[in-house]
């Protein structure tokens, strides 16, 4: 990667790779790629970084295209909470999102039965495109948490690498199964409850099933939103932190509860509609380029 940062320099001008402690606002204000770097997959550049940019922290573009720069790593143990794949390098994030794991994670522990959370991907050091998995967590703003309840945090390493988390659905998502809990609703809407938090996706049977049990107040239901999957963990996406203006947000939820699409949901995984004989093929996707990213990306994988 030494050379990698050394062609990026000569790239970017050394100006934007002296101590890497502040990076443009705007890619106006960087040179274009030359053709070589731009076609380059992003998910092999920021894959093999293993530490954060000395920057100062800021999100770069957005969930699914994007990078962060100054990322902070979530410790692998805390009171309430262990980061679980450690081979993988994806305990880290912005400092607002490890902050809030921790104090959900301590919301968590306030239940019966868990001693706190079983935290799984967050981002990359650098964040940016990852090698295997996820289309999001780029920026360092979304992370995921198991469903299977911490009622231990001294598992080793190796413990980490082959404890599986445990799905919740039942018939293909469209109900809850004998694992479901009141502990998983009230970890879910604690999360949801939080400000910082955008959204939260999970299986379309969780939702319905929170909709029909939460008598009190509703309107964190609005964050939750039925995707499919996420049935072994939920996934919480936080908003983009005030002043951040390299931050690319999301389009809120729709307005209300969300309760009659989550319905939806769970009716067309009972009754599927038939298929469209009109509709195209899917075109598979891409892969991301240095190029596809926002210009100040080369910056935050250049810094040293």
């Amino acid at each position: 990667m030494a050379r990698l940062a050394a062609s990026l320099c000569l790239i970017l001008g050394l100006a934007a790779c002296g101590d890497g402690r502040d990076i443009p606002t705007s890619g106006a204000d960087l040179p274009v790629y030359d053709g070589v770097l731009s076609t380059r997959e992003a998910k092999h550049l920021f894959g093999a970084e293993r530490g954060a940019s000395p920057q100062s922290p800021q999100v770069i573009g957005g969930y699914a295209k994007g990078c962060l720069a100054g990322g902070v790593e979530l410790p692998e143990t805390g009171p309430t909470w262990q980061a679980m794949r450690l081979s993988r390098n994806r305990n880290w994030a912005h400092p607002v999102t490890v902050d809030f794991v921790q104090a959900l994670s301590r919301a968590a522990a306030r239940q019966p039965g868990w001693q706190g959370l079983y935290v799984g991907d967050m981002s990359q050091p650098r964040g940016g495109p990852m090698l295997t998995g996820h289309r999001s967590h780029q920026s360092g703003l979304d992370v995921d948490i198991w469903m299977r309840p911490a009622d231990r945090l001294t598992l080793s390493r190796a413990e980490r690498e082959r404890l599986s988390s445990i799905s919740l659905r039942r018939a293909n998502g469209a109900y809850t199964n004998g694992s479901w809990s009141r502990a998983h609703h009230e970890i879910i809407k604690a999360a949801a409850s939080d400000p910082r938090v955008a959204r939260i996706f999970v299986f379309p049977g969780a939702k319905a099933r929170m909709c029909a049990d939460e008598t009190g107040d509703r309107a964190w239901l609005r964050k939750v939103r039925p995707w499919w999957g996420h049935h072994y963990h939920f996934h919480v996406r936080l908003e983009c932190p005030r002043g951040e203006a390299t931050c690319v947000a999301q389009d809120p939820p729709p307005p209300g509860d969300g309760c009659a699409e989550a319905e939806e949901w769970v009716q067309n995984i009972l009754n599927p509609p038939p298929p469209d004989p009109d509709a195209p093929p899917p075109t598979p996707r891409r892969e991301l380029t240095m190029g596809d990213l926002p210009a100040q990306c080369a910056a935050v994988l250049a810094a040293r």
